[in-house]
């Protein structure tokens, strides 16, 4: 895989300072039961990288003596990481929100039943992957047969309340576009997923959230051997708004790997382009017990105008537009 970083060391991109951190991201696993095409981790089957009990303590600490407000679970498969459960019940039990980044077909795995069950019990924000709803394309970019357990993963949350009005259990799906262009308006398109998986499948939800593929890690690396990498960037620079800036996730959230080290968003965590020091020559869990963060400077470069451009684009979604 061709690393993208070295293409993307043009510091032209406004600089950005942090305001209180609220949301910790926390990248459990690198392990995935599936791969995908358009992953900015490079996460799968393979892959063995995984926090430790030690940095998991460090973890705990943050959580019990610091004013944050959502944990943030992501991976690869964050339930595939043996203590998955243990984490989200300290969170909850100390007032944390918690989202799992949930790729639906974990739901259907062997050694994974109850999964569904333990996430409703907990009152867990459930983020589900989805990038269409047709067959054709989320197989295309997902794998044979994942729109088809991912439907029925899906059917599972909503009997158990998931997306249902009044519930209080919130479902939110996720859509990546397909190749190098940016996502369509997310109204329009929230609107179009709601009407063809009731209509097709009965499931309903709460929210869909459009973000922008990154010009980085095994995405990155499919332009530039298809020789799209300087068009999409020329995309992302052509349809930069300054109206997304204020909004953008890296002012009130922490990105931390599974060893514990700090970065601005979990795309710089991938392109190991790590938070600018707090205390220590490398930002890490145990800094942000010692030091606050606001006014501090993000480390931005050229793939943060996939952030910014047109709608905008952060874990939650669009910005505007």
């Amino acid at each position: 895989m061709r690393d993208t970083l070295p293409l993307l060391n043009q510091l032209d991109f406004p600089p950005i300072t942090r305001d209180a951190l609220t949301v910790l991201q926390v990248n459990l696993t690198y392990l995935c039961n599936q791969r995908c095409l358009h992953c900015h981790v490079n996460a799968g089957p393979t892959r063995t990288e995984a926090m430790s009990d030690e940095v998991l303590a460090l973890l705990y600490g943050v959580i019990d003596s610091h004013s944050v407000q959502l944990l943030d679970l992501t991976g690869g498969a964050p339930e595939m990481h043996p203590r998955f459960r243990d984490i989200v019940r300290h969170a909850r039990g100390e007032g944390l929100e918690v989202i799992d980044r949930c790729n639906l077909t974990i739901l259907s795995e062997p050694g994974y039943e109850g999964l569904a069950e333990f996430l409703a019990e907990q009152r867990v924000r459930i983020s589900a992957s989805l990038p269409c709803y047709s067959r054709d394309n989320v197989d295309k970019q997902r794998g044979d047969g994942v729109f088809e357990r991912s439907i029925s993963g899906l059917q599972a949350l909503n009997r158990l309340g998931y997306g249902q009005p009044g519930s209080g259990l919130e479902l939110n799906l996720v859509y990546n576009p397909l190749g190098p262009s940016l996502p369509p308006p997310q109204q329009a398109l929230e609107a179009d997923y709601k009407r063809h998986l009731l209509e097709d499948f009965g499931i309903l939800f709460n929210r869909l959230h459009t973000i922008t593929n990154q010009p980085i890690a095994r995405f990155g690396s499919t332009l530039v051997s298809k020789g799209q990498f300087n068009q999409y960037m020329q995309l992302l620079r052509d349809n930069f708004s300054e109206a997304n800036l204020p909004g953008l996730m890296c002012r009130n959230q922490v990105s931390v790997d599974w060893q514990g080290y700090l970065y601005d968003c979990d795309f710089n965590q991938m392109l190991d382009l790590p938070m600018p020091p707090i205390a220590r020559q490398r930002s890490h869990l145990r800094d942000l017990l010692q030091a606050p963060l606001k006014n501090r400077k993000v480390a931005t470069r050229d793939h943060c105008f996939a952030c910014t451009a047109g709608q905008g684009s952060s874990c939650g979604g669009a910005l505007g537009g």
